[in-house]
């Protein structure tokens, strides 16, 4: 081949990592359950309660002193460390999983980056307040009540379910859901 008629390959365009787009979404996750607590906060009094769907759902403000369904609420304080630390421990083993991620890993990446934005939005309350503000009530006709909880509980139950169907879709058929 001659030499002045070659072609120089064409530059391949850099995308960024997949984990990227990912912490991206993690991230947005966060944002939008620290500032609808900060809205909550700034707006609400402490057990107020507004109702949106009447005998249904309400907007009800109150702070979380324990884990997921005020589980150990009442432990003095020791609780407000264990956790955070857990929530430590689990993002970073999320952050390096999302890392090792291949690009087709779509589905568990979401759920990877549903848990993780959660898990984050749920440590800062923790650590800069000593609790999570929790705000959405739901409740059948005022006689049975769901505990309150937040957007990062939603996601952090959305990924779990997720990462759930990936596993057990996994263990049958040796593919993944989102395959």
């Amino acid at each position: 081949m001659d030499p002045q008629t070659e072609k120089e390959p064409a530059p391949h365009k850099k995308t960024p990592p997949g984990w990227l787009w990912w912490s991206l979404l993690g991230a947005g996750l966060y944002a939008l359950d620290q500032a609808s607590k900060l809205y909550i906060h700034r707006s609400m009094e402490l057990f107020q309660s507004i109702p949106v769907i009447d005998g249904f759902f309400n907007i009800f403000y109150i702070r979380n002193r324990g884990a997921a369904f005020s589980f150990l609420a009442d432990g003095g304080g020791w609780q407000r460390w264990l956790f955070a630390l857990i929530a430590v421990v689990v993002s970073a083993v999320l952050v390096v999983w999302l890392k090792r991620l291949g690009r087709d890993d779509t589905w568990l990446a979401v759920a990877l980056a549903l848990v993780l934005g959660g898990a984050l939005g749920n440590l800062y309350d923790r650590i800069a307040l000593g609790h999570v503000i929790d705000f959405i009530l739901v409740h059948w006709q005022n006689r049975w009540y769901f505990p309150a909880f937040n957007f990062a509980d939603s996601a952090i139950t959305v990924g779990a379910i997720m990462l759930a169907l990936d596993m057990f879709k996994s263990k049958k058929t040796g593919e993944t859901v989102n395959d």
